[in-house]
């Protein structure tokens, strides 16, 4: 199967549980508002696919995610009744199974964010800003860490614009003061494990791999930048 062929069962298959899920979900405007960055991405992704296509690897990884938000914008990530599903094929609840006392479905994606996005980002920096190295592996990070960050301020603002019963379901704290901060810790963790399996397995089979590490810490322009090329930029356009 070829690469195209590949991204649009994909995009089929992820279409289908869209749509299926997009069915009287447990809260109409809560699924409003989670779906409202997803559609910004999609969007994205159909203007740019010409330039940029995403490998296999990636595009799965964004794929798995996806659905896993589809899934907790559905039913709300607070009520999401994978507690009851475990149930129905084990007989006991998995929260009971791993001591957990509120439904973490939220915490989870969090961790997936990180788990399964840092490489598909890594790859943009690869792909479009040629970074190599060190920093190939730790913007990636950095960047899924701050964008964790940016989302939860984003809750914040929305809760606070929106107040009520959809400013709750959309924040998900479930009364946890921490939620937060384990949200953005779980991500980072996610991303970090993403980034650490990515450097052991290019360590293993990349040849260069330490050469193109080290050259990375190079300096690769010896011309000052700041306010140096402020005065040199004002001195060649100021008008005469």
């Amino acid at each position: 199967m070829g690469h195209r062929g590949y991204l649009s069962i994909l995009g089929v298959l992820f279409a289908i549980l869209a749509v299926a899920l997009a069915i009287n979900p447990v809260d109409r405007a809560d699924w409003l508002l989670e779906n409202a960055l997803v559609a910004g991405f999609l969007l994205v992704a159909v203007l740019t696919h010409r330039h940029f296509s995403f490998s296999r690897l990636s595009a799965t990884l964004i794929f798995l995610f996806l659905c896993l938000h589809e899934v907790g914008s559905h039913y709300t990530y607070s009520l999401v009744p994978y507690d009851a599903w475990f149930k129905a094929l084990t007989g006991t609840t998995f929260n009971e199974l791993v001591g957990w006392e509120r439904n973490n479905y939220d915490r989870v994606v969090h961790f997936s964010y990180g788990l399964l996005l840092a490489y598909p980002l890594r790859e943009i920096f690869l792909r479009v800003v040629n970074v190599r190295g060190f920093w190939g592996y730790f913007l990636p990070l950095d960047v899924m860490m701050s964008t964790s960050m940016l989302y939860e301020l984003v809750e914040w603002g929305a809760a606070m614009a929106f107040g009520g019963e959809l400013g709750l379901a959309y924040l998900g704290t479930q009364g946890d003061v921490w939620d937060a901060h384990k949200d953005m810790a779980l991500a980072s963790t996610g991303a970090l494990i993403a980034m650490a399996t990515t450097v052991a397995i290019n360590m293993a089979l990349q040849r260069d791999f330490a050469s193109e590490w080290a050259d990375s810490f190079r300096v690769k322009n010896n011309r000052p930048v700041g306010e140096a090329a402020v005065i040199s930029m004002w001195r060649r356009h100021r008008p005469d």
